[in-house]
Parts: structure tokens; sequence; C-alpha cells
């Protein structure tokens, strides 16, 4: 289906823009079919989004108990004693869902699932990462990088997150249909969820990520964990492999930091190292992709009007 920029004038336009086209999309596939299969991102660029998607919903626009809802990554190592403890911490993605969007539905969807990482015991992970060297290897190119757990690795621990935890989470999905519509935000180096820079796409269905030390330094320099000892050191996340099997995805991104990753993502080569790269790939094989910016994240786009249009990507400036 291509590839369509909506630019927007700031965070609260683009949120506008953005939910819109969700709202619309949502209602087309419940007309379509029984229920509806939606993919959520956490961080800031989906918040407004959520809320004039809760508002539409309780107006009565679509029918939200008739949704099923996919997140794309949690933590592991939450602080908490127990899994409840982790899964509610207010640091963990279940809780943002939570906050931003599931309590503001009056009808609630039929099911939400967040990766299972509060499942995991990170203090056990670390060890058996340690004692079993030969079940894993690490895969990436950059300071982020995926675990991949071998076949039949003898740690029955490993064995356990790779066929509960990892593919335990693609299969709920595959189960659903397929994820009909999937929300992305983007980080400044193009990463989606915790699909880092440099992880390769092939086998990047769901991830075992090692967080990078920066990563770890600035959650606790952000006031996010009071010590680098409660700082989360590896993550559960979609890969690209896996956000891009979605019929629809919506990349939602604004200020300057974003700039630099999502020109390269549209206008540079498909590489590891722009994650979000990975939807040329996606649009060219049928799929829709669709990005809603601010006109200072799509600022190198703006520039280049040409080699969009050369590449049959669909520009629409509403700012």
């Amino acid at each position: 289906m291509g590839t369509t920029v909506f630019v927007t004038r700031d965070f609260a336009h683009m949120s506008e823009v953005a939910a819109d086209f969700v709202i619309k999309k949502t209602i087309g596939i419940l007309k379509a079919k029984n229920g509806a299969v939606l993919g959520l991102a956490t961080g800031n660029s989906p918040t407004g989004l959520y809320k004039h998607f809760a508002k539409a919903a309780n107006e009565g626009r679509f029918d939200s108990g008739r949704i099923r809802s996919f997140n794309l990554d949690e933590y592991v190592g939450l602080p908490g004693d127990n899994i409840q403890q982790r899964v509610l911490h207010p640091e963990s993605y279940a809780y943002f869902m939570i906050q931003e969007l599931f309590s503001h539905l009056n009808k609630k969807f039929i099911e939400t699932r967040v990766p299972y990482g509060s499942l995991i015991d990170q203090k056990t992970l670390i060890k058996e990462l340690k004692e079993n060297k030969n079940d894993w290897e690490f895969k990436g190119t950059d300071a982020g990088k995926s675990i991949a757990i071998k076949a039949k690795p003898a740690s029955a621990y490993l064995a356990w997150i790779w066929k509960e935890i990892l593919d335990g989470y693609s299969r709920k999905i595959k189960s659903a249909g397929g994820i009909d519509l999937q929300i992305i935000g983007v980080g400044g180096r193009g990463h989606v969820a915790f699909h880092e820079s440099g992880i390769p796409f092939k086998g990047s269905s769901v991830l075992l990520v090692k967080l990078d030390d920066n990563t770890i330094a600035n959650a606790v320099a952000d006031g996010h964990f009071s010590k680098k000892s409660d700082s989360p050191q590896y993550a559960i996340s979609m890969g690209a492999e896996l956000v891009y099997q979605a019929r629809t995805v919506v990349l939602v991104a604004n200020g300057q930091r974003k700039t630099e990753s999502v020109t390269r993502s549209l206008l540079g080569d498909v590489t590891p190292e722009i994650p979000i790269s990975h939807g040329q790939q996606y649009a060219k094989q049928g799929g829709e992709l669709i990005y809603v910016l601010d006109r200072v994240a799509a600022g190198g786009l703006l520039a280049n009007p040409k080699e969009l249009k050369d590449r049959g990507i669909v520009l629409k400036n509403m700012a």
C-alpha cells in the first residue's frame, strides 16, 4: 500500500492527526470483522493520541470491547519482591498503559498484553547467562545487543525464557490473527521499542535485550530509578521483523532529536543501524506505512520533496 507522511504543526496537532487516522482505521477494521488487534507503544509520543482514542471510544464511535492489544516491550529487572510488584511498578510499561489509556476507557479491551518481562527474575537470568555461556550469543554491532538463546540450551531457565517468554508472546499474537494496526514511536538513533541500533533484522521476532550501560545510567540520571542497582539491565521487546508484520504501521514522532533518524529511515538505506528503516521494505511488500510527524521531526523530509516523490512516498503537509 506504500508510505504516506503527514506533517503537522506541533505535538498537539500531531496527536490529533494520528488519532484521527487510528480511530477511522479501527472503525473500518471493526466493520470488516469481529474484532481488532492493536499493537501499542509507550513513551511520550503516543500519549496525546491515546487521550483522543479513549475519548472517541467513550463517545461510542467504536466498540472498545471488541479490541485486543499487544504492547511492544517491557523491562526485565524492575524493583519488586514478586511479579505483581514488578508489573505495578511506576516505571513498568504495564503501569504506563494503565495510566495513559486503559484506565480511561469506560469499556475495557477484551484482552491487553505486555511482553512477559516481569516474569523473569533478573538475578536468576544473570546467573544462568554466566554459567551457561554456550547456550547463547550476543547479536548486534552497537552497545545494546540482543541475547540469542540457542536451540536446546542446557539451562532449563533459558529454555523456559525462549519457549514461554519470547516465542510465547509471538505465538499469542499469531493466535489472535496478527496485528491489524501497530503504533510505534522512534528513538533518537532510529530504534523501535528495544530493537536497538545494530541488532540484526533476521530472527528479530521477540527479543531478549541487554541494555547498554548508557541507557541504564540515563534512567538513573533522569530520575526513573534511584540507583543503578534498581534500574533494569534487560528488556523483552518485539523486534523490527515482528513489528512490520502488522497490516498497518503508524509511526508518531516529534522534536529535533528524531529528525535525523526519521529522515534516514525513508531516504537512506535499509539498515539495522536505523531499525525503523525496515519500514521501506515493509511498504514495498504491500504494507501500509504511515508517518505522523511535527514539522521539526519532518525537517529533513521537507527539504527533499523530489526524492520523496521519486521513492513513491506521499507527503501531506498539514503544518
